[in-house]
């Protein structure tokens, strides 16, 4: 038989009636003739509950025990669809990450998968099984330690099996009814993509679009894996959501695809920096060791030695990056006057496939936010984006104002 993945996210298994009704459109692939993969998340919430016991519990966690916690919302989810299903008369039954097994690295609570062997289950699918339900976000080590893929690791995890078993597509259910210009609850006139090129779907993810996770998106560029994304509270419709796509599949695009943000953001900047061959490696050598997430960076003009050095970093991550780089000083490893950190910016990206052969996007963008007052701290660029630091408070101004100049609107 094909095999189908279906992914049904926080949102989508929140409640009983919820999980009910995610089992019906399962039900309705099966009678189609497919034998079905569902990934399920942790109900709605479940997830920043565990996460804040183990906060309160112990501030600095083993990693390893914060994955044996947060894992356990998945397993929930995966019993109470199995069983669920089983009361269709449909034969389905639930399967924990070790159970599979799905192989990752030990990097817990960010762990990458490095193999998924299909056997065990399509043994089952062999006996009778019609759906194997997984748990979501979850793993095993090499050493045998329960091991998770970092928030949104259920997307992954989907687009992983889909890959793994061939599966004729892969289907993300949400709680949107697909990929957006931008956020529809702060632009009015988002409008929903029929289709999205890998790489735009890779920028807007990586740059703060919460539809799919980063490494969901690479996996599926990488393997070629057909991806939906659909909203689980719409009628069932082969032509609904949005197809992550080939940018060969897309007859036409507008140069600017999409408007992403991230509130989240800080803006880091060290100050008064020895100015000489390999400072770089000094300063982001000790912050990739303690797993900071480093995106925008920029070095000032050196005056007599001494120079600035300005990166951003989630807000969450802000700590951890102190800590990094005030032990680099006082093991010698680095000299700086001051380590100063604005938790109160946004980052604004513009992103586009057309940015390749179009000439004046950040002309544009930059005078839009000029004409708006928006002040630009930080800027970054790619061959089809453009990133714009910007005080927290004129995020939702930036977007609209972004979305209404490149009339993203207009199909």
């Amino acid at each position: 038989m094909p095999v189908l993945v279906m992914k049904f996210g926080g949102t989508s298994v929140a409640t009983l009636d919820r999980i009910k009704r995610a089992a019906k459109r399962v039900a309705l692939e099966v009678a189609k003739g497919y034998d079905v993969i569902v990934i399920v998340s942790a109900m709605s919430g479940k997830t920043n509950e565990l996460v804040g016991w183990v906060n309160e519990t112990s501030p600095l966690y083993d990693a390893r025990e914060y994955d044996a916690v947060v894992s356990s919302g998945e397993n929930v989810t995966a019993g109470l669809m199995a069983l669920t299903l089983q009361e269709m008369d449909v034969p389905a039954r639930s399967w924990q990450g070790w159970q599979v097994p799905v192989k990752t690295t030990s990097a817990h609570s960010s762990a990458r998968i490095e193999e998924i062997p299909s056997d065990n289950i399509m043994a089952k699918f062999g006996e009778g099984m019609k759906v194997a339900v997984v748990a979501g976000f979850q793993g095993i080590s090499p050493e045998g330690r329960i091991t998770t893929l970092g928030r949104g690791g259920s997307d992954t995890t989907a687009v992983a099996f889909a890959a793994a078993f061939d599966a004729e597509r892969c289907d993300i259910y949400t709680d949107v009814d697909g990929v957006y210009t931008t956020d529809p609850r702060i632009a009015e006139k988002a409008r929903k993509l029929d289709k999205i090129s890998f790489e735009e779907m890779l920028e807007l993810a990586s740059l703060g679009a919460k539809v799919l996770q980063t490494r969901s998106v690479e996996l599926a560029m990488r393997y070629k894996v057909k991806l939906r994304v659909l909203s689980s509270f719409e009628e069932p419709s082969d032509t609904a959501g949005t197809l992550v796509c080939d940018e060969e599949e897309i007859m036409e695009s507008n140069v600017v695809s999409g408007i992403a943000y991230s509130r989240d953001e800080a803006k880091m900047t060290l100050q008064s920096v020895e100015d000489r061959p390999g400072i770089a490696a000094a300063i982001f050598g000790p912050l990739s060791n303690a797993g900071i997430n480093v995106d925008m960076i920029i070095q000032n003009i050196a005056e007599e030695g001494r120079t600035d050095m300005t990166f951003s970093c989630p807000t969450d991550q802000v700590i951890r990056a102190e800590k990094a780089l005030n032990d680099a000083k006082a093991a010698g490893e680095l000299n700086f006057s001051d380590l100063i950190a604005d938790t109160n910016v946004a980052k604004i990206s513009a992103v586009g496939i057309g940015m390749r052969s179009q000439s004046g996007v950040a002309a544009k963008m930059f005078q839009t936010l000029s004409d708006e007052g928006i002040n630009i701290k930080v800027i970054a660029t790619s061959e089809i984006k453009i990133s714009v630091l910007v005080d927290r408070k004129y995020m939702e101004l930036a977007v609209q104002s972004l979305h209404d100049a490149f009339e993203l609107e207009k199909a």
